[in-house]
């Protein structure tokens, strides 16, 4: 393929690739940004494109992976390592939830309704939040595990009927 005809083709679907990237990203200038740097790659890599594959998948493939690597980069960027000699950062108190009067009382009125619930949605919702997992509380308890995540779901269910005047 020329080069005057691949510029074309890339010229072709511009509107497709702003439509995909606006789906991406869920911003205007994000999605503005990702088509340039789509672009860009597709133009840099124009001699590895092989004349039998779809064109369109090939930039399509392009655009979502410098998404997915760029949010990646962005996640890697925004995690914490705590270097310090003593573990400094790691040893401050953690946010409680308490926050304000208002939160320590919605806490208060969640736990109660969770021990409104009788022990067989209580105990696999209660290790569910512990942290458990639904192998391990399905382990634990004795129950099978597709009993576990219907009782997790209908627990998390029945919590969020009562408590939907809190959103």
């Amino acid at each position: 393929m020329t080069t005057k005809t691949f510029r074309a083709k890339l010229l072709e679907v511009q509107d497709n690739l702003l439509n995909f990237a606006y789906l991406l990203t869920s911003n205007r200038d994000d999605a503005y940004d990702l088509l340039q740097d789509t672009t860009l790659k597709v133009l840099d890599n124009e001699d590895k494109y092989v004349d039998n594959v779809n064109f369109k998948g090939w930039v399509f493939t392009i655009m979502r992976n410098t998404f997915i690597n760029s949010y990646r980069k962005s996640v890697r960027a925004n995690t914490v390592v705590d270097r310090t000699d003593d573990l400094y950062h790691l040893s401050l108190p953690q946010n409680s939830g308490f926050e304000s009067p208002e939160g320590a009382l919605a806490t208060q009125e969640i736990h109660a309704m969770l021990d409104s619930f009788s022990d067989d949605l209580r105990i696999p919702f209660s290790l569910h939040l512990a942290g458990y997992k639904y192998s391990e509380i399905s382990d634990r308890t004795g129950i099978p595990l597709g009993t576990i995540k219907s009782r997790i779901f209908f627990a998390r269910k029945r919590l969020q009927q009562a408590l939907r005047d809190y959103r």
